[in-house]
């Protein structure tokens, strides 16, 4: 694993810029990150501009319900935090200083207002998501245990994220995206599962990489049958490909002590990326060129809800805004990223800085 050496700034960088030397075997390697400051290219769309995003994520959109302790009367209270898995991916990669949109589907309620706004303080364009007032948010409470893992409990059916509809979509805002991020939930119902469809074909044509999250949640589907043949769907859809070893286990039917032939077998099936996530322990890569291992760091996780969408958004933010990087290099980054979302409350709120990654990383030496 790449040690972390020293970050700095030279009188030359530009505003916002610091620069970083990765310690490797046999090399050092200095790379610049430009934090807090978004990357946008412009758009014309008829008579208006609009800013163009380099990531497109849809999929569902929801309010996570985290526990907050105690209410007056001592009962257990809970803070509403917009959530999904394809909206938290967005917010690392924004938070880190890149460009996104998003396409969903909200309620015309209390809850839907919350989550476009927060959306909006985020920097992400919102232009792709949609309000209905034939239905509700969908909501989602989470009870976490002492060593920060989550249980979900799910409204949702019929919630308003399911029924996006394919005649919906603005297929204009793909613009010049480069990677289309979306997950296994939107594949639960129709319409929604048609719309997914659709965007992933409309990405294919536009030569946008697709990057997939399965994102296994058990509560969310009829059966196990039915939830693994719909993932297993969604998969031929990938590029690139994140999953857990445990969802590794379930779609590729090998054994979760394995991950390096599960990273193997899924470049293997054409996928140009793969990687594996071990929780605390780090996650596995492979790619048509390499493949390795990097370790986790190690923190006290208060609540691990969007560590893993964490990952992928930093992930993603590396192989578009520093693609000189080696693969060690970007799963480093990712690492850290996800780490330093598991030391806070809350999945959206909780993504770091890029200067609070570098920092965390350059105190890990």
């Amino acid at each position: 694993m790449p040690q972390i050496k020293a970050f700095f700034r030279q009188p030359s960088d530009p505003p916002g810029c610091i620069a970083l030397i990765f310690r490797g075997q046999h090399r050092e390697e200095m790379l610049q990150f430009g934090y807090g400051k978004k990357r946008l290219r412009k758009q014309e769309t008829g008579k208006e501009t609009h800013d163009m995003a380099d990531l497109i994520a849809f999929g569902e959109l929801l309010i996570d319900f985290s526990p907050a302790g105690e209410g007056k009367m001592g009962n257990p209270a809970f803070e509403m935090n917009p959530g999904g898995a394809p909206l938290n991916c967005a917010a690392a990669f924004c938070r880190l200083g890149g460009s996104a949109v998003y396409i969903g589907k909200v309620g015309r309620d209390m809850f839907g207002n919350f989550i476009i706004e927060k959306m909006r303080n985020a920097g992400m364009d919102t232009r792709g998501v949609i309000q209905t007032g034939e239905a509700h948010t969908t909501l989602a409470f989470v009870s976490i245990a002492p060593d920060g893992e989550r249980e979900f409990s799910f409204l949702r059916r019929s919630g308003a994220d399911v029924l996006l509809e394919t005649d919906e979509i603005d297929l204009s805002l793909l613009g010049g995206a480069k990677i289309m991020q979306y997950g296994s939930l939107s594949f639960t119902d129709r319409p929604a599962r048609d719309a997914s469809v659709a965007l992933l074909k409309a990405a294919r044509e536009r030569n946008i990489k697709t990057c997939y999250d399965p994102n296994y949640r058990p509560p969310i589907w009829r059966s196990k049958t039915e939830a693994v043949d719909q993932m297993r769907h969604a998969l031929l859809f990938a590029d690139m490909v994140k999953m857990s070893e445990e969802e590794m286990e379930l779609l590729l039917d090998i054994d979760k002590s394995d991950p390096e032939r599960g990273a193997r077998t899924l470049v293997e099936l054409g996928k140009e990326i793969a990687l594996i996530t071990a929780g605390r322990r780090g996650a596995y890569y492979a790619t048509r060129e390499s493949e390795g291992f990097l370790p986790g760091y190690s923190v006290h996780a208060v609540d691990t809800t969007g560590c893993g969408d964490a990952f992928t958004g930093a992930f993603q933010y590396m192989l578009l805004y520093r693609p000189e990087a080696s693969m060690h290099e970007k799963v480093a980054f990712a690492n850290a990223v996800g780490a330093l979302c598991a030391t806070r409350m809350g999945g959206m709120p909780a993504m770091p800085t890029m200067e609070e990654t570098i920092k965390f990383m350059d105190n890990q030496r």
